[in-house]
């Protein structure tokens, strides 16, 4: 515990979850671990061991057609049926067979006069209904003891021989391709796919995240894994129909590839919380009153039989933790990263927000008001941009003498940066105080000020700069200025349009 204090701070907390912690609420950081009392176990929709909580009813005659498909019915069925069925169906082959050759020896009279020396039977030394049997088994298993064999002297034998291997050898490849299938399926293998018993919300890289831990323990790979995740929760339409389990995709980083996974060590899958996410307005409070569940499924290619391998969990609201994080497992040795899977399902506690991000948006825009405008204010000089390069297109596609008409081509530009910047103006008003606005929405009152203060500086300099002048010069300046104004009308009108 002091070493993880060291390590991680002093507002950090240890949490070793199991599954009867399940139903319990946590705490914030600081505070004690105080128990409450558990919820009442609801009905899951997917066990924690992956196994479907549905069942199928009142099919009537839709029960055909497990018939249509009986390879995969038996392949579905549990082990005790399929080796009872395996069992039977041996059971049944073998003696309708023994007495079909039994009533062969019988309607023939081979019973009667087995032991007859010069008569030649239809099958040697088959006299009664148990060495018919024992024939059959000897051909059937291809034993051929050599005591009892068929003769030529019978047709209907064998014919019947024929008859006997054709179907032994469909009963062959039809129970022992299902019992080979039945023992190579995959899902064992989802047995050394760990989940972690409990998922967690807390802060990772600024952003809000529900977080789950899976690892394999073992060390063939599974190729191409890929995980994918599902929140089942009811909901009301707008129309007024309600969906018990409405089932809604969370992503877990479908868009960035972080789904597919390299699972050689425990990862953690991290479901980024924005506007986008189903527990967009989720907060530590509405917690306790929310009912969902989210089913966990990974997929993957076993390296060693090349079968694609299922595993399922889930989580239901109880089972997530409110600021907590996962205790790190992979530690570096002497030319080797060592795995605790000890510390698997073990948890800490961590500072996180009681709010959801969408109250967390709200605060942030409440306190600060000036957000909204810039945005605005971002959009106006976006569309103002492409209205220019809109002008530009359209006046290089004009004729040339059309192109003259219109005079100089940056006219439009001038003007509408003439009128952007009138309108970025206004938004700079609204977002000053109504003190401010009253002072600036006064008529002339700003461009009076402005000029004035614009002249008394382009003044003091000059009247700075004349007195650092020597006596003649500014007598020559003084005499310069008196010319100036003993011009023409014209002329001074001429003179001031160069300059300006």
């Amino acid at each position: 515990m002091s070493a993880i204090r060291r390590k991680f701070g002093d507002d950090y907390q240890v949490v070793t979850t199991s599954s009867s912690g399940a139903g319990l609420q946590p705490q914030g950081p600081g505070q004690g671990a105080q128990q409450l009392v558990p919820k009442k176990k609801r009905q899951r929709f997917v066990d924690k061991n992956g196994r479907c909580n549905v069942q199928h009813g009142n099919l009537g005659s839709e029960t055909s057609r497990y018939l249509s498909d009986l390879f995969t019915t038996l392949v579905d069925l549990k082990w005790r049926w399929n080796l009872f069925i395996f069992i039977l169906t041996y059971t049944v082959a073998w003696l309708f067979m023994a007495s079909m050759w039994w009533v062969i020896a019988y309607t023939r009279g081979d019973l009667n006069k087995a032991h007859v020396g010069n008569y030649t039977p239809c099958v040697a030394n088959v006299y009664n209904f148990p060495s018919a049997f024992l024939f059959f088994i000897e051909t059937e298993a291809t034993i051929g003891y050599g005591y009892r064999y068929i003769t030529d002297k019978c047709p209907e034998g064998i014919i019947l021989f024929l008859f006997q291997s054709i179907l032994g050898s469909i009963v062959d490849a039809f129970l022992i391709g299902c019992m080979f299938i039945k023992m190579s399926q995959p899902k064992k293998r989802a047995e050394t796919l760990m989940f972690s018993e409990h998922a967690v919300i807390s802060m990772r890289d600024g952003k809000l995240t529900l977080m789950f831990r899976v690892g394999n323990l073992r060390n063939s790979h599974m190729v191409s894994a890929q995980i994918r995740c599902k929140l089942l929760k009811s909901r009301q339409t707008p129309e007024g129909e309600f969906l018990p389990l409405d089932q809604l995709e969370l992503d877990v980083g479908f868009s960035t590839g972080a789904d597919q996974l390299f699972l050689v060590s425990p990862l953690t899958i991290c479901h980024v919380i924005d506007a986008k996410s189903p527990f967009y307005d989720l907060s530590q409070r509405s917690m306790q009153t929310e009912q969902f569940e989210i089913v966990v499924i990974l997929e993957g290619i076993v390296e060693t039989t090349g079968m694609t391998c299922q595993a399922r969990t889930s989580y239901t609201e109880d089972e997530v933790l409110w600021g907590h994080r996962f205790f790190p497992v992979i530690s570096l040795e002497e030319g080797f990263f060592k795995v605790d899977y000890s510390q698997f399902h073990a948890t800490f506690e961590v500072p996180t927000p009681p709010y959801s991000v969408k109250e967390q948006e709200e605060m942030l825009l409440m306190s600060s008001p000036l957000i909204a405008p810039a945005i605005t204010n971002s959009k106006e000089r976006h569309n103002s941009v492409e209205c220019l390069d809109g002008l530009d297109d359209m006046s290089t596609k004009l004729p040339s003498k059309l192109q003259k008409i219109t005079g100089r081509e940056d006219f439009p530009k001038k003007l509408l940066r003439m009128s952007s910047t009138t309108s970025e103006k206004a938004y700079s008003l609204g977002d000053l105080p109504m003190k401010l606005q009253r002072i600036s929405s006064v008529p002339g009152n700003s461009e009076e000020k402005l000029a004035s203060k614009t002249t008394k500086m382009l003044s003091d300099p000059m009247s700075q700069s004349m007195a650092d002048l020597p006596p003649k010069l500014q007598k020559m300046a003084g005499g310069a200025v008196r010319m100036e104004g003993n011009l023409p009308a014209k002329l001074r009108k001429m003179n001031s349009d160069r300059f300006t």
